[in-house]
């Protein structure tokens, strides 16, 4: 039997994970993940609740638009999918980086009130290389989105209606 060729949604699917799309929404995937693992895994307390729900709330929509777009599935969304499908991706990208802004000016702010126990003396449990950690994964996170955001913005510009 002679090999068969690839059907269109695997042409389709890879040619995802290989756009500049596919590869940022992967690197917004992992980022936020990170930011509310480090996070969720210690102690936190006040405005942190802020930076957890940012963080897991792109989070959970970034994975559902990554897995929408990567199954061809858009469609099926009712009033944001089809033709709009770029126009919500571009939308929720801005609205992550306009989110993740003040997230990032919590994470600084908490980092730098904890940074006297930095010092090699110090021998209490301090939260500081926590919030630090944070602080690096939401400017990390800030910044994929802002990538979305202008390559979205340039797609629509040129009048393109397909995310891929």
């Amino acid at each position: 039997m002679p090999p068969q060729a690839p059907q269109p949604q695997v042409k389709n699917t890879l040619k995802f994970l290989k756009s500049f799309l596919g590869i940022t929404r992967i690197l917004q995937i992992v980022l936020g993940a990170g930011l509310w693992v480090t996070i969720a895994a210690n102690k936190y307390e006040g405005s942190i609740h802020f930076v957890l729900f940012v963080a897991v709330l792109f989070w959970l929509l970034t994975l559902t638009l990554f897995f929408l777009t990567l199954l061809n599935k858009q469609d099926l969304v009712p009033m944001l999918g089809g033709e709009r499908w770029l126009c919500t991706n571009l939308a929720h990208d801005v609205a992550a980086a306009a989110l993740y802004l003040p997230a990032i000016g919590v994470m600084i702010y908490k980092t730098d009130r904890n940074s006297y126990c930095n010092l090699t003396l110090y021998k209490h449990p301090c939260l500081y290389k926590v919030y630090l950690t944070a602080a690096v994964f939401a400017c990390l996170g800030f910044l994929a989105y802002l990538l979305s955001v202008a390559y979205g913005a340039c797609r629509k510009r040129r009048g393109e209606q397909t995310v891929i």
